[in-house]
């Protein structure tokens, strides 16, 4: 029969979980994720208007790119709202 972990066993692994959920949580509000996400979306779209639209894609992807920063942007505001108004605990 195996010995249930210590009590400084069970601390540590609780303090390396939430040392990983700060990080989870830092990189999901960085400006380099957002930026990042922006980018992808801006080539992503460029090249799809290029091959398959066959329009001039460059200027014509950043209208998408954009859209998506800003709504990345506003998205911490209407979720203070949600959970003021919606979710209420």
């Amino acid at each position: 029969m195996s010995n249930p972990p210590s009590i400084e066993e069970r601390i540590q692994k609780i303090e390396k979980r939430n040392k990983e959920v700060e990080s989870n949580k830092s990189w999901e509000t960085s400006w380099s994720r957002k930026i990042l996400l922006s980018f992808f979306t801006y080539f992503s779209i460029a090249l799809y208007l290029k091959y398959i639209v066959q329009i001039d894609p460059w200027v014509n992807a950043i209208v998408p790119a954009i859209g998506f920063l800003l709504s990345t942007l506003t998205l911490p505001y209407f979720k203070k709202l949600w959970e003021k108004y919606i979710y209420k605990q």
